[in-house]
């Protein structure tokens, strides 16, 4: 079984003392491993730990799912709280991020890891962090009508972001194979079906951004219905699924929400 506590998100429960922002954190807990993953925007997150009387100072390991601020902008203050010495990244993460011509990076770069001796390691594929928790990468294109919009740019020729550095979580838990995606930029079908091809088994639960704020219905539609063709039992979105389609599913995740896989 694996825990997963949501440190900092879009949204919190009405009266929390706790930190909301434009952004995600996790803190993931499995029975020989326990890390964070993604930062959030500010650092905040760490705060919202301290809150909740969680100490992170055994945490060795941080995994960004991608370089956009709202998800890596934070790890630089979590230096702060904890002693990384580990940070597993995507491909092509220090490649510049731009929405049209806003920089929407992390705000650091190589040197900031080396200077401090973080070790970067990079999933181009299956990433094995123990025997029930992966990082997945390099995600087929499946699905046409997940497109990434045409303002989301990359590099100092600002050419369109394919997110190639875009990493999910995938954990194996009592009721199966779930996903934690950050963001979906890679689009949620696409990310589904290539994890349930590589790890030959039905994907249970879904968690996380699933990138689909100011989605058209029939968009939306169409993806709760080809994730049921997959297989998917249940979704917690939050971050930046948008409200249609979390109206969809029911139920979501906010800062504070612990989930048990």
């Amino acid at each position: 079984m694996a825990t997963l506590t949501v440190l900092i998100e879009n949204t919190k429960p009405a009266g929390s003392e706790l930190i909301a922002e434009h952004g995600l954190s996790f803190l993931v807990e499995t029975s020989r491993t326990k890390f964070i993953f993604d930062c959030g925007h500010t650092g905040a997150a760490f705060d919202n730990a301290k809150t909740l009387g969680i100490d992170l100072r055994g945490i060795k390991i941080v995994a960004l799912s991608h370089s956009h601020y709202d998800h890596a902008g934070g790890f630089p203050r979590l230096l702060a709280f904890a002693p990384i010495e580990t940070l597993y990244t995507g491909e092509n993460f220090w490649e510049e991020k731009f929405s049209l011509d806003k920089y929407r990076g992390c705000g650091f770069d190589r040197n900031f890891l080396a200077e401090r001796g973080i070790e970067q390691k990079i999933c181009r594929d299956v990433l094995e962090l123990d025997d029930t928790v992966w990082l997945v990468g390099n995600f087929k294109r499946r699905y046409d009508f997940e497109n990434i919009p045409e303002k989301f740019l990359r590099g100092n020729k600002k050419i369109p972001d394919d997110f190639s550095d875009e990493i999910v979580l995938v954990l194996r838990g009592r009721d199966g194979v779930s996903i934690v995606t950050a963001c979906a930029h890679s689009g949620i079908l696409n990310i589904v079906a290539d994890v349930r091809e590589r790890f030959s088994a039905p994907i249970h639960c879904v968690i996380g951004g699933l990138h689909l704020t100011g989605a058209t219905q029939e968009r939306i539609s169409r993806t709760l219905a080809e994730l049921k063709n997959l297989g998917v039992k249940k979704i917690l979105p939050c971050h930046c699924s948008g409200e249609d389609f979390i109206k969809h599913c029911g139920e979501k995740i906010s800062t504070g929400s612990v989930v048990e896989i």
